[in-house]
């Protein structure tokens, strides 16, 4: 079932930002379309500028609006250039409790066509062990067509 959502989601997304050369744009849709299908928490992106990750595009509740590199799920994603998945946010050290709503979180991410980071996308669940393999796979791909 979540994996035909998400298969959807991919072509939904697909064609609405197709040709779109304004990131915070796509951004904004892609945070929406998410959100929308799957009814996550809290669904956004945080933009790398500088030495931080400020707060872009969102649904959901109001967030935290800067995040430093290296720094909880958001910023330890931009430093490892990897996706996280945290089942239990309180496991994870150094996490940033924007919500005490929040209890897992899956954070991938953005590359632009050079390789280099230009935004995570970040989504919140007041679940616990919200995320896994089927939300990071079809989550990275949804990111490439940002990039």
């Amino acid at each position: 079932m979540k994996e035909q959502q998400y298969q959807m989601l991919v072509s939904q997304i697909a064609s609405l930002i197709e040709g779109e050369t304004d990131e915070i744009a796509a951004m904004s849709n892609v945070a929406a379309a998410i959100h929308q299908e799957m009814h996550f928490w809290w669904t956004g992106f945080y933009r790398v500028v500088g030495e931080e990750l400020l707060l872009g595009p969102f649904q959901g509740p109001v967030a935290c609006m800067h995040i430093p590199f290296g720094k909880g799920v958001c910023g330890t994603a931009w430093q490892r250039r990897e996706t996280i998945v945290v089942p239990d946010v309180e496991q994870f050290p150094g996490h940033i409790a924007c919500s005490s709503a929040s209890r897992s979180e899956i954070v991938v991410p953005v590359f632009n066509k050079e390789g280099n980071v230009i935004a995570v996308l970040d989504i919140d669940s007041e679940k616990l062990a919200t995320f896994d393999d089927i939300d990071r796979h079809y989550l990275e791909q949804i990111c490439q067509l940002i990039g």
